[in-house]
């Protein structure tokens, strides 16, 4: 099994900060790709910022300038450092994992989720 725990959010006042960070374990045999969405209520669930492995991280527009994500390769981790926030920036955050697994003698690649952190944005 695979799990991914995150911490972090809570309630900040507008021009606030918060980090969240989310660990991957578990029977793992490579991370491809890992970063952070969100849903809002009544909205569908939009990307954030992903890193996929060996590559750059993709940022929603929405977010560029004000949000950094950080990957550890090597503990399987990503933090999303949000700055500047905004009322609009409230949501529940998942964390997001595309990860391999060995299954007999070969991979299989799926998409995994976190629970879900709140982050709500006072003005």
């Amino acid at each position: 099994q695979v799990q991914l725990v995150e911490s972090g959010g809570g309630l900040v006042q507008a021009g606030g900060s918060l980090r969240l960070s989310c660990a991957a374990s578990g029977s793992i045999f490579s991370v491809n790709a890992m970063g952070w969405y969100r849903q809002a209520p009544g909205k569908q669930r939009e990307l954030v910022a992903v890193l996929p492995s060996g590559g750059s991280t993709n940022y929603a527009d929405s977010v560029k300038g004000r949000f950094t994500l950080s990957r550890d390769n090597a503990k399987n981790t990503v933090d999303l450092q949000m700055n500047s926030l905004k009322p609009e920036d409230t949501a529940v955050y998942y964390c997001y994992a595309l990860i391999s697994k060995m299954i007999v003698h070969s991979t299989r690649t799926y998409i995994y989720w976190g629970q879900g952190t709140q982050v709500t944005v006072s003005s």
